[in-house]
């Protein structure tokens, strides 16, 4: 009988945490499978799922028996390993939202040749967007060697796609310039990408990043943005210059100079991410308009609603293939995966993106 590991965090400390073991799985209740998670991704997205863990209800995907603890969600890819549903056999694989650890029971409904929902009766209330689980062996676009690619990038490009697309779908805000924070992340150069891709050179609105002073060489190199800057230069950007806030760091203290400097010139303060986690705060009493969150599923189903179930996967796939090519351009790739397995190499890398010391340049890959 293989141990079972869970990674758990403090919800109200991300700085602590726990690897639970236990060597006995409890018996596997009838409609469930036992999945074995193989690999997952781990990004300062999963960082903002703890920030944002009780407000978005990220801590009720997988709940946490430790009082006070969470199993913040990630993903990657699992084999089932037991399985009391028919339609689903041991040894079949599966990409989707899991916790960190070596294994997850699920609740397969609506099973069919793509995979299943995760009918669990604390999942139901939860965005369906989380809750679907595919089967590789029936997505055309599946290739296992580019699982890692897959499951750093996947989730977050298709939350790039949603933000350029809710930006595009309302003109922009009539704006000439949009700001986006924490400007290295895969999440903020995945939106500039999309932006760059709908808008071309000289397309009316600038694409401006804000980043560390360390990773400005980085970030310039990408290529998709128009100017890149250090957080204390924000003051020397045109102030009059009506603007679009994409706020990826969730920091207070950048949120406020850039409403201070651009004031009623501010369009849309759009908040989505919360990379700097020590330095959340909230958005009342600043200058220009109320910062918003951006909720992903929203915007998707709107855009299914619009277009109809079928043509939004279809305008993701295409907008990904095209993002992949400098992903993993042989020169100089934007990714380079870095693998690691067990409970020392995963919060090696947690708290990297805990303290905001990951090298850019990097996909973390990892295993209990």
């Amino acid at each position: 009988m293989s141990t079972s590991r869970e990674f758990i965090v403090q919800r109200n400390d991300l700085r602590e945490v726990r690897v639970v073991e236990s060597i006995e799985h409890p018996p596997l209740p009838d409609g469930t499978v036992r999945m074995r998670v193989d690999c997952f991704a781990l990004t300062s997205n999963n960082i903002t799922y703890g920030a944002f863990g009780d407000a978005m209800h990220y801590w009720d995907f997988f709940p946490c028996e430790v009082p006070g603890f969470g199993r913040i969600p990630v993903w990657g890819f699992a084999e089932v390993e037991a399985s009391n549903v028919e339609g689903i056999a041991v040894g079949e694989r599966f990409y989707g939202y899991y916790p960190m650890s070596t294994h997850a029971v699920l609740q397969p409904e609506q099973v069919g040749k793509g995979g299943f929902v995760d009918g669990a009766p604390h999942r139901r209330e939860l965005h369906a967007l989380y809750n679907r689980y595919m089967r590789c062996s029936a997505d055309p676009g599946y290739r296992r060697e580019q699982e890692a690619q897959t499951a750093l990038l996947k989730p977050l490009f298709t939350t790039s796609f949603l933000i350029d697309d809710f930006l595009a779908d309302n003109g922009f805000f009539e704006s000439q310039a949009v700001i986006l924070s924490s400007a290295s992340s895969k999440t903020a150069y995945g939106t500039a990408f999309c932006m760059r891709q709908r808008l071309g050179s000289g397309g009316g609105v600038k694409i401006i990043g804000l980043t560390s002073p360390s990773n400005l060489e980085f970030t310039r190199a990408l290529g998709c943005y128009d100017e890149v800057i250090a957080y204390d230069q924000v003051s020397g950007l045109p102030a009059h210059t009506p603007s679009v806030y994409v706020d990826m760091s969730g920091s207070a203290q950048v949120r406020h100079d850039i409403h201070h400097h651009f004031g009623d010139a501010l369009r849309y303060s759009c908040s989505v991410g919360g990379t700097h986690w020590t330095e959340l705060g909230g958005g009342k009493g600043l200058p220009g308009p109320r910062p918003t969150l951006f909720f992903a599923p929203a915007q998707a189903a709107k855009r299914m609603k619009d277009w109809g179930p079928g043509e939004l996967p279809g305008r993701i796939a295409v907008a990904w293939q095209a993002f992949m090519k400098p992903v993993n351009d042989a020169q100089s790739p934007w990714l380079i995966v870095e693998r690691g397995t067990g409970p020392q190499a995963v919060e090696k890398v947690y708290r990297e993106l805990i303290d905001g010391r990951t090298d850019p340049r990097l996909g973390h890959v990892l295993s209990l």
